[in-house]
């Protein structure tokens, strides 16, 4: 389905590349632009599709993909170009392993996929704030510090929530796995 906020995800996806080339460019500036932009189109796709009436099956496996690869791929080049300390990357990694591991479930029970909640908003929403800092924080100038705190501030409120969101959705697969299992009982 061709939206506005399903492009916007698929922008979002576009721009990987270019953040790739420019951070091993070592252009941290143009790259943090980049992650800045990517972080808006997130923000806008979802806000549009909400206030239009625009939600789409398939936006809603778009956009979460889009955040997961955008998430992974900006992990992997701040830690390359030592903008982050790999240990970050193992954290948030084992949380989208963990939730990746209760796909068999879902599938099995042939489950719906729970929607994102508000806390898993907030995750990502740290997130895509934090990174853009953090290279900013990266490049000598007044605004270093200030970067750096900031968005190791959001690194830290983005790992909890990460976490946190993880285990509500296995709270959720968990409910769904029991209550289809109750419909499944002859009485």
């Amino acid at each position: 389905m061709v939206t506005l906020p399903n492009a916007l995800s698929v922008v979002r996806l576009l721009l990987l590349p270019v953040f790739v080339w420019l951070l091993l460019e070592g252009r941290l500036v143009a790259a943090g632009g980049v992650l800045a932009l990517s972080g808006l189109t997130d923000y806008l796709d979802g806000r549009i599709a909400r206030a239009y009436g625009l939600v789409s099956r398939v936006g809603q496996i778009l956009d979460p993909v889009a955040d997961r690869l955008y998430i992974a791929t900006t992990l992997l080049g701040l830690a390359w170009a030592s903008v982050i300390p790999w240990w970050l990357v193992v954290v948030l990694m084992a949380r989208d392993a963990f939730v990746l591991a209760l796909y068999p479930v879902v599938r099995r029970h042939r489950l719906p996929i729970p929607e994102v909640d508000f806390t898993g908003k907030t995750a990502t929403f740290s997130l895509l704030a934090a990174f853009p800092l953090l290279v900013l924080g990266a490049v000598t100038g007044w605004w270093t510090v200030a970067a750096r705190v900031v968005g190791w501030a959001l690194v830290w409120w983005g790992i909890a929530f990460y976490w946190v969101a993880g285990g509500v959705y296995a709270w959720q697969v968990r409910h769904m796995v029991g209550q289809r299992r109750a419909q499944e009982v002859p009485r």
